[in-house]
């Protein structure tokens, strides 16, 4: 089976096990730069494939990402907890 290139990495030719095996890395530059293109270029559910909550709150924070997307993310955060 053909691993296809990641199309929210238009740029590079970069596999999904590769986008996989970065996002578990212990390299946290590296790592956040993929969840930022995940969180700004994937189709909703394709976050999902890659990501979990956990791995968005825990990084939201250090991302560079366009500020319109990282404060939905911090809103839906806060409204998740508060929810409760």
């Amino acid at each position: 089976m053909e691993n296809k290139s990641a199309y929210f990495f238009w740029d590079y030719d970069l596999p999904e096990n590769k986008v996989k095996n970065i996002l578990k890395s212990v390299d946290m530059d590296e790592r956040n730069l993929v969840i930022a293109r995940i969180l700004e270029h994937a189709k909703w559910d394709d976050i999902w494939k890659f990501l979990t909550l956990k791995d968005i709150k825990d990084a939201l924070p250090q991302l560079r990402i366009n500020p319109k997307i990282k404060n939905i993310w911090e809103y839906a955060f806060n409204r998740w907890t508060n929810a409760r």
